[in-house]
């Protein structure tokens, strides 16, 4: 039996589109992977929950997941969706080409959208093409539910804002404290980590 050719990693920048501050993630992932495995990366580095629907738009086609493909109104827009477990890493990335872009969406009733470009991989950033790493990043991610890029926009202007009427109810939604620029690139790598031993 031939010997499957050993991973590479494929460099990917994603950026929430429509947000202040911009929330942007660089992360390297195994060109192995499927599409299904690398949404559930980009829902832990950017910091989602996977609460909602997601899809990615790749040139001409959607993929998704088979549930939401099965949701589709019309046997011509179902005809446009792959199915994300059958889609990998490796063929997007021939697909685009360096510097090709995607969008991945997420929440279609806030409408977050992620621009996901793929970039030049550096030889000494990957020492392990078969495990994914956060290599930079800024902001945090809004809350789930808030509404979408407009609303958390005003989200973010109330919490400024102690006086404002609204600041005690929406302090107390988001549990009390929320930094617009906090990320922590160490705690993303080392939760995950701890994660994938856990559940492997």
């Amino acid at each position: 039996m031939p010997k499957q050719p050993r991973p590479e990693a494929v460099a990917l920048r994603i950026e929430l589109l429509d947000v202040v501050p911009l929330v942007w993630r660089r992360v390297l992932v195994p060109n192995n992977w499927t599409l299904a495995t690398l949404h559930h990366y980009l829902q832990w580095v950017m910091g989602w929950t996977d609460s909602h629907a997601h899809e990615f738009e790749i040139g001409a086609a959607l993929v998704a997941p088979d549930w939401w493909i099965a949701e589709a109104e019309s046997e011509e827009e179902a005809s446009r969706y792959r199915d994300e477990r059958r889609v990998s890493v490796a063929a997007v990335a021939a697909e685009l080409g360096p510097r090709g872009e995607c969008e991945y969406r997420y929440d279609m009733g806030d409408g977050w959208v992620h621009r996901i470009v793929i970039e030049p991989v550096r030889p000494s950033a990957c020492s392990d093409a078969t495990r994914p790493i956060c290599l930079a990043g800024e902001n945090a991610c809004p809350p789930e539910d808030v509404g979408g890029p407009h609303a958390y926009g005003e989200f973010l202007r109330i919490l400024a804002d102690r006086r404002h009427e609204q600041y005690d109810e929406l302090a107390r939604w988001v549990g009390g404290v929320f930094d617009p620029k906090g990320f922590d690139l160490n705690r993303i790598n080392r939760d995950w980590k701890a994660t994938k031993r856990r559940s492997g």
